[in-house]
């Protein structure tokens, strides 16, 4: 898969979890490159997750 196609499935999956957890902002789902981890980790104190329940999530999506 190349960046694009990540950039695109990410977009997509972003709008899946706004509409799943209408808590969640866009600012939230932002992240530069690099810095997935950091993101996560406030998704889970946002969603009072784990973060392997934080990734099933997202890979049902």
């Amino acid at each position: 898969m190349n960046t694009t196609e990540a950039k695109g499935n990410w977009n997509e999956q972003k709008g899946k979890l706004k509409q799943r957890f209408a808590i969640i902002t866009d600012n939230d789902l932002m992240f530069d490159e690099g810095k997935e981890d950091e993101m996560l980790g406030k998704l889970q104190i946002i969603l009072g997750k784990t973060k392997e329940e934080l990734h099933k999530i997202i890979a049902a999506l």
